[in-house]
């Protein structure tokens, strides 16, 4: 996982953007790409379609960056939302499509798939931004199936630092499937499909 982008780096880049620097543009593609291609396709379980996500996000990104605004979070965090909500406007699209031309289900099938998505992915993106100390003790755990004894053991920590990571990592992944207050007002950018 690449290190956390510190806030002075996330205003540089967006000056850098903004002044239509092409180099900005790949750096932030380099650091983000993988991120917001697989938020994409764990929505949307389709290469073609995380790809198309993928260009559509930083062409946004390109076009738009002073969309982005510091004191709502970290430029990592405005990427990862702008993958997550256009995969899931696109998963709308394509499903609600495939309903109106005769396909199977209802559209509350296709809420509930929605929502399974839009859950995994943040659940994924939660994961691959948790400190590696947390992200550790959790693959112990469930990977490994290592209760908090032994997790402490194979990471060389005490038993109570063992089970207050293994909280914290579980805190944090129980999030994912909180949903978003209906009717809240977000940022531009932040919760609109591009």
């Amino acid at each position: 996982m690449p290190k956390d982008t510190p806030p002075r780096w996330d205003r540089r880049m967006q000056q850098r953007l903004a002044r239509g620097e092409a180099a900005a543009l790949g750096e932030l593609y380099d650091r983000f790409a993988s991120l917001v291609h697989s938020l994409a396709h764990r929505v949307l379980d389709d290469d073609e379609a995380a790809d198309r996500i993928t260009r559509e996000v930083f062409g946004y990104v390109w076009e738009n960056p002073d969309a982005y605004d510091p004191k709502h979070g970290s430029m990592r965090s405005w990427v990862a939302t702008l993958a997550h909500r256009q995969a899931v406007h696109r998963l709308r699209q394509t499903e609600s499509a495939a309903l109106a031309a005769g396909g199977e289900g209802t559209t509350e099938d296709l809420e509930q798939k929605v929502r399974e998505a839009s859950a995994a992915a943040r659940a994924d993106y939660i994961v691959t931004s948790m400190p590696a100390p947390l992200r550790a003790a959790l693959e112990l755990a469930y990977f490994q199936r290592r209760d908090y004894r032994q997790t402490a053991a194979d990471l060389g920590v005490t038993e109570d630092e063992a089970r207050r990571r293994l909280r914290l990592g579980l805190q944090l992944l129980s999030t994912a499937n909180t949903r978003p207050v209906t009717g809240a007002s977000a940022p531009p950018g932040y919760g609109r499909a591009l």
